[in-house]
């Protein structure tokens, strides 16, 4: 039976080097799948919707997702923003060569910049207004959370947001018999209910905000078993 008191540091699949191009196209298609219809797509609009408020969406907004995997959530946000006439310039950073390529291959995520790198080192133009991500935190450990945490706090603009998995029975449970009966993927097989278990507690996503020096955030928990982290770069200076 699987320890939920704390965080596992097993290493998913996913995060190997030597997975075959045509194994992590599987594995994107499903996981933009499952987001689509768990909600963890509406989530990402909702935290991207929290930090526009204090944006001035006059001028282009400049957003940068790191750990952007296939460049679904970017996707859904550019066609958001398009129903919004939000003028937007989109990145996607992630550091896996076959993600990035397979995102670039897909003609949906046309007018998208994809850029291969440690997003540490990420060549920007221009600093982004805007930079967050989804389903990336529970890959790292709570040092490495810890360091992208602080290298957000710097490099947006405006504020970044979080979306990730919250560490539950229920939900590992769930996602283990929906995969295991659904996905033709190895990958999804394996890291679903392993990421689920890489998950995130409440107290434990306080403290990494507190250890990263970040005071003004926003946490919330939203189906299916997600947390909804937003933090604002530059108060207002009533706030």
């Amino acid at each position: 039976m699987p320890n939920f008191s704390k965080r596992s540091y097993q290493k998913e699949l996913l995060d190997q080097d030597d997975i075959p191009f045509e194994a992590i196209q599987q594995n994107m298609k499903e996981l933009d799948r499952i987001n689509t219809l768990l909600g963890g797509h509406d989530i990402t609009i909702a935290g991207l919707k929290y930090v526009l408020d204090y944006a001035d969406t006059k001028l282009p907004v400049l957003i940068c997702e790191i750990g952007c995997g296939g460049g679904d959530n970017l996707r859904v946000i550019r066609d958001w923003c398009r129903q919004h006439q939000i003028e937007a310039e989109l990145m996607g950073v992630d550091i896996n060569p076959h993600c990035i390529a397979y995102a670039q291959s897909r003609k949906e995520n046309a007018g998208i910049e994809f850029v291969c790198s440690d997003y540490l080192i990420a060549p920007f133009k221009q600093q982004p207004h805007i930079i967050f991500s989804s389903l990336f935190c529970h890959h790292l450990n709570d040092e490495q959370f810890l360091q992208m945490l602080q290298w957000c706090k710097l490099n947006a603009l405006v504020g970044h947001f979080i979306n990730d998995l919250q560490r539950h029975p229920l939900a590992y449970h769930s996602i283990k018999l929906l995969t295991g009966a659904f996905s033709n993927s190895y990958l999804v097989k394996n890291d679903a209910p392993l990421s689920v278990l890489r998950g995130f507690s409440k107290e434990e996503l306080e403290n990494l905000f507190s250890s990263a020096g970040i005071k003004h955030y926003e946490l919330q928990w939203k189906w299916a078993f997600r947390w909804l982290v937003c933090s604002i770069t530059k108060l207002p200076s009533h706030v």
